[in-house]
């Protein structure tokens, strides 16, 4: 099988040694090695082992080279936050030797200390707590810079002060997370500093981070290099190079395999070392040069590449967050494939970031797509600079009907803002006040999207608070406000005052149906009363009216809308056709026989 696989990469690469894979084909290899995985299994054990051990040797090897993290070992898990559990477990295991045989009664002695940066992954400390069986208190957050430094940063100095606290507590200082590139903005801590820190007070430093992937570059800054220093990395390749289903790697460094495989690093059973090959074949089939290719040009999208490969902007610090938020959308929606998402960093607020490290591979981001980013934004930033200024206008504005509109007061809405159409309803319940109230603003929002403009009127966010409302969008500088408000009042009354008039008009029908109704029946009497009943039976009728006919005149009925009152009309025979009848009354007819 191995000899098969190694026949469809070496065909591959005969027909283009240095090309760049999209994300199907790789997407292809990566089902392939999952495939190819299930069917390995069942072979007999011996060549299981030794098939499954050159899998695994040769992919923790490529890692170790292309990371330049030498002399490590790897474990592949799925969960990226599994490979860190166990690098716990390793540490605790090595520093309490009594772990194995005691279990967590060791622990009460000195109870450890597991530290991470503020800027660390949400919830991550928790989860390695629960992970661990350890109480909260074991989890020590560290503050980020406030005045020196990044504000995304670990602070060094405060690091060890509290270090030296819980030491002089009686507690043990265990493992320290470091960022090689915060999940929000992309910074890197001061590792070199971190990794002497954590030296000094025997403590295992683990390193985690979208930077880390630059590591496989020619030049890598020093900040990033000092990541091959530590006890332990975790790595996401499926993200950097656009390959699914691939699991995450944690690489560390430890001399005794039998702590490692008591933490969980390592297995004798052949099939869980299967995890590795969608790598393993994914690698094969890049290459070293594909590899460094994907990162390096992913990279090369923003402007520096030795910098941090992330770029964080909001529209300016007086936005409220909604700006941001709807920044963020609207570029994700005109250009897609430049990966941009929304956000929430907890000094910045709303932000919106670009991240190709962790996007470009599975969008296929070029530098078109870059270009085209930024002209978007430089489209969109003057239509919110002119709507945030007109936007106390159009409150203004909209307090000046105050007698028909409301102003509807939503701070995440980044638009002009929102009114709400109140029409006249004194003396009415309130089950119908409420109908009333929906049935004019959503008819009044359908007249307003008809019109000929490129304002966008909408119902607002999905989930918004505000019922019945009209959410006015963003505007150019050239809009006329008050033109605008006065067309939604304008639109508001036309819409009450034509349902008030149907009102009526169904009211006057309806009253004079019925007491058209009445007239009919009336008139019936009479003519049975007039005509007598041997009349009225259908064959001594008909004989009746050949000998002595009856001549009578048709009478029909007129009903005037206007007074709501029906007449008489008498016809005589023969009768005149409905136009003659219609030219002689110009009300609306109702002929009723």
């Amino acid at each position: 099988i191995l000899h098969l696989v190694h026949n469809l990469i070496h065909e591959e690469e005969e027909k283009e040694d240095n090309r760049m894979q999209n994300v199907g084909e790789q997407g292809h290899m990566a089902l392939l090695g999952h495939s190819l995985a299930a069917y390995i299994s069942v072979l007999d054990r011996e060549r299981l082992r030794k098939l499954t051990t050159r899998i695994l040797s040769d992919t923790t090897l490529w890692l170790c080279r292309l990371f330049r993290y030498e002399n490590g070992s790897a474990y592949f898990h799925e969960d990226n936050r599994d490979g860190l559990v166990k690098v716990c477990r390793l540490v605790i295991n090595a520093r309490y030797e009594e772990y194995a045989s005691e279990g967590y009664a060791v622990l009460s002695s000195k109870q450890p200390v597991i530290y991470q940066s503020a800027s660390s992954r949400p919830g991550l400390g928790q989860h390695l707590c629960s992970q661990l069986g350890l109480p909260l208190s074991s989890l020590c957050t560290v503050p980020c810079n406030t005045i020196f430094g990044s504000q995304h940063q670990m602070d060094v100095a405060l690091l060890d002060k509290l270090i030296k606290e819980d030491v002089e507590a009686g507690k043990l200082p265990l493992l320290l997370i470091a960022n090689a590139g915060t999940p929000g903005a992309g910074h890197t801590d001061k590792l070199g500093r971190l990794k002497d820190l954590c030296d000094q007070y025997s403590m295992w430093l683990h390193v985690e981070g979208v930077n880390l992937a630059t590591l496989v570059l020619g030049q890598v800054p020093s900040a990033i290099m000092a990541a091959t220093r530590s006890d332990s990395m975790t790595l996401t390749p499926g993200q950097w190079l656009g390959l699914p289903a691939v699991t995450a790697v944690t690489l560390y460094r430890h001399e005794d395999p039998a702590l490692s495989l008591a933490a969980g690093l390592t297995s004798s059973q052949p099939v869980e070392k299967l995890r590795a090959l969608p790598l393993w074949l994914s690698l094969q089939y890049l290459g070293h040069n594909g590899i460094v290719q994907k990162i390096r040009q992913a990279t090369a999208l923003v402007e520096d590449e030795h910098s941090s490969p992330v770029v964080l902007f909001k529209f300016s610090q007086e936005m409220s967050a909604g700006k941001g938020l709807t920044l963020g959308e609207q570029l994700a929606r005109l250009v897609p494939s430049s990966g941009v998402e929304v956000v929430e960093l907890e000094d910045e607020g709303t932000c919106v970031r670009f991240s190709p490290l962790l996007t470009a591979a599975v969008l296929g981001t070029q530098q078109e797509d870059v270009e085209d980013l930024v002209e978007k934004l430089m489209e969109l930033v003057p239509v919110m600079s002119s709507t945030m200024c007109l936007r106390q206008d159009f409150r203004e504005e909209t307090h000046r009907h105050a007698a028909s509109l409301r102003y509807i007061e939503e701070l995440s809405w980044p638009g002009l803002g929102a009114v709400r159409y109140q029409p006249q309803t004194e003396g009415v319940d309130e089950n119908r006040r409420k109908q009333e109230l929906e049935k004019i603003n959503t008819e009044l929002l359908k007249k307003l999207q008809e019109l000929d403009t490129d304002i966008v009127f909408s119902t607002g966010p999905e989930f918004g608070t505000e019922e019945d409302c009209i959410f006015v969008g963003m505007v150019t500088e050239d809009v006329d406000v008050p033109e605008l408000v006065d067309t939604i009042a304008a639109l508001g009354r036309d819409i009450e005052e034509s349902g008030r008039l149907l009102e009526n008009m169904t009211e006057v029908v309806r009253k004079g149906i019925l007491e058209a109704e009445l007239q009919l029946q009336k008139a019936n009497e009479e003519k049975l009363m007039e005509e007598g009943v041997l009349r009225q039976l259908p064959l001594v009728g008909s004989v009746l009216n050949w000998f002595s006919p009856v001549q009578s005149s048709i009478k029909g009925r007129t009903f005037n809308l206007a007074a709501g009152t029906v007449y008489c009309v008498y016809i005589q025979s023969p009768p005149p056709t409905v136009k003659s009848l219609s030219s002689r009354c110009p009300e609306v007819l109702l002929l009723l026989e």
